[in-house]
This record gives C-alpha cells, sequence and structure tokens, in this order.
C-alpha cells in the first residue's frame, strides 16, 4: 500500500492511495495531476474520497469519475460533484479493501467531514481536509469556533502514530505563528528545523502525526497554560475555552 500527496494549485496536496493496482484519490481538486499519477503508474482508479465542498478540493470531482467509474464518497450536508454517495459522522465506508471510518469535523465548512483508517500498512491514516494542518487549523468559514474546536477534540483523540494528511502545505507558515504563541516548546523548535529542512529539498512536510500534532499545534493546545496566557495577553476578555480558541484563531487569521 503506498502513499502518494500529489501537488495541485500553489499548495493543495491531493491523496492518492494504491495497492494492487487500485487505488483512491483523496480531494481531488484538479483532475490532471491524478490522472497523470495514474498512468504514470499504471492504476485503475476505484474512489474518491471528499472532506468539503470547496472547490480546490472537488473541482476534478466529475472529469475523474466519468473518465474511469470511480465510486465517489462525500460529506452529506454538502454539495459535491458528480454522482456522490453521501457520508455522515458514524458512517463506515469499504475502499481498496480498507474500513473507513467517517468523522464529522464541522467548523471550517458546516458539513465537513474526515476519513480514517485503525490500520494501512503500518500506521493508522487519517484524510482531515482543511479541518486540521501540521502545525494549525482551518479557518472558521461556515461553523462556530466551539464545532471546530470539538472537531479537533475528536482528532486528536486518535492514536499518537496516526498518520495525518492535510489538503495543504501550510506548514512553514503554520509554524511561524506557533513560535509566536508557544514560544518556550522545544518540541516545536525541532519540528520545525525538521520541516524547513525538508522544504529546503522541495519534500512535503505531511503527512504528519497525530503525536507530533499533540506537541507542536497550538490549537490542539490551546487549554495549556502557556497558549493560553499568550492569547489572554492579545485578548484579556478570553476567559472559557471556547473564548480562548476563538481568539487564536482570530490572531492566526490577523497574524503576518
Amino acid at each position: 500500500m503506498e502513499l502518494i500527496p500529489l501537488p495541485a494549485f500553489k499548495d493543495n496536496y491531493l491523496w492518492l492511495l494504491h495497492h494492487d493496482g487500485h487505488a483512491l484519490v483523496v480531494d481531488p481538486g484538479q483532475a490532471g495531476p491524478v490522472h497523470a499519477a495514474l498512468q504514470r503508474l499504471g492504476l485503475t482508479l476505484d474512489g474518491i474520497l471528499v472532506t468539503h465542498h470547496h472547490a480546490d478540493h472537488t473541482g476534478g470531482v466529475a472529469e475523474l469519475q466519468a473518465a474511469t467509474g470511480a465510486r465517489v464518497c462525500g460529506p452529506a450536508r454538502e454539495a459535491i460533484p458528480g454522482n456522490c454517495e453521501p457520508l455522515r459522522g458514524g458512517d463506515q465506508v469499504q475502499l481498496l479493501d480498507i474500513h473507513w471510518r467517517v468523522m464529522a469535523v464541522p467548523g471550517h465548512t458546516r458539513g465537513h467531514i474526515a476519513f480514517f483508517a485503525e490500520r494501512v500498512a503500518d500506521a493508522p491514516l487519517l484524510f482531515c481536509g482543511d479541518t486540521l494542518f501540521s502545525g494549525g487549523c482551518g479557518r472558521i468559514f461556515e461553523g462556530t469556533p466551539a464545532q471546530m474546536l470539538a472537531s479537533l477534540d475528536a482528532l486528536a483523540a486518535l492514536p499518537p502514530d496516526t498518520r495525518v494528511c492535510c489538503g495543504h502545505e501550510y506548514t512553514l507558515a503554520n509554524l511561524r505563528f506557533a513560535r509566536v504563541v508557544d514560544s518556550g516548546n522545544d518540541a516545536l523548535l525541532a519540528y520545525e528545523k525538521h520541516c524547513r529542512q525538508l522544504r529546503a529539498q522541495d519534500q512535503p512536510t505531511l503527512p504528519s502525526t497525530m503525536g507530533t500534532e499533540l506537541a507542536i499545534n497550538p490549537f490542539l493546545r490551546s487549554r495549556t497554560a502557556a497558549v493560553t496566557q499568550a492569547v489572554q495577553a492579545q485578548d484579556p476578555s478570553a476567559r472559557d475555552e471556547v473564548a480562548v480558541f476563538a481568539a487564536l484563531r482570530l490572531w492566526k487569521n490577523n497574524f503576518s
């Protein structure tokens, strides 16, 4: 079983998972990179998993389905191109002989979902779209801070060795903000050095792992004393955990 991030647009990753000549792709915002990979590797596309409705995650769905007949599975609460099987949190789907659990993770969009498998090759695997990024989280476009915090809590409860496959290469920008918020975090500094080395070699920083994110990601650490105090220094009115998380996300929105 091989997992490949396919670059698209400026900083998207379309995730391709394949085994024994068969493949699935996650969030194909463009069809071209997928067609090219299928041809290069001699693969048949069996399935398309979609986490949310944004065009940079769905733009290639209809073309790929028309060309390959692939099964499309996506969020029931959002309009997804093509003939899409609607999924909700708690549903299960079988693709590539892998049992995928669907998790409802609203916040970035109202109906955002994630796909989790307990064991793919040698470790658990998560496709989380734009809910969780390495060192960050998605902007809250349609949901609420309380929803996003609950969604991140659900993801954080997955096994520490879970491979975290995000939708974008935002890691270095996220870590630059994280250093301001959580400046005494030695694990964060070491991880940033590692990620800089990867990007200098034009290598992806993803997938991350849930254990890494729990150690370095301020949005998963918003209840820690260091992060809470940094947020409250910016916004003294942020007193409860949801208000602190909301203020942290707003701080990141305006950070440059």
